[in-house]
């Protein structure tokens, strides 16, 4: 239950930042992949451990198997239109978010913490760039002054 705690908020704080800016995936969207991964390890784990006659016992084939479908769901979120792609880092930040996942179900708490606060970092500086590329008006370069008040306020 620990296990399934700190994946539940791992998650929602990478759902809670995407949330804020009004991305395609959010809130719930990236907390079910990353309890949902965790929940796959931990079966993973499971069933290997209490069946040890299984021949082929590998705590990593059931878990493995949550990076194919979520490769599926990835491909789902990019998206081709006219002013080029997009979606790409809402599928790579719900890849990188079912690994924390799969780590904090393997035990790995400090690495999944250190990924997840890496993530928001990267996503929080992407929307920084962001804002600095937005085109500002410059008095000088305004028709009249009145239009560059309107686009500064």
């Amino acid at each position: 239950m620990v296990r399934l705690g700190i994946s539940l908020v791992l998650g929602l704080s990478i759902g809670l930042e995407r949330e804020r800016h009004k991305h395609q995936a959010g809130l719930r969207t990236f907390t079910l992949v990353c309890l949902g991964s965790t929940l796959a390890m931990l079966l993973s784990i499971y069933v290997c451990q209490q069946n040890t006659n299984l021949l082929n016992g590998d705590p990593g084939r059931i878990a493995a198997q949550v990076l194919t479908g979520i490769g599926f769901i990835g491909a789902g979120l990019i998206m081709k239109n006219n002013d080029g792609i997009s979606g790409l880092t809402t599928a790579a930040t719900v890849f990188v978010t079912a690994i924390i996942g799969l780590a904090v179900g393997a035990g790995m708490f400090l690495v999944s913490a250190a990924t997840t606060v890496a993530v928001l970092v990267v996503l929080m500086l992407s929307s920084v760039k962001k804002l600095a590329n937005k085109p500002h008006p410059h008095p000088l370069e305004s028709e009249n002054e009145d239009e560059w008040r309107d686009n500064v306020e």
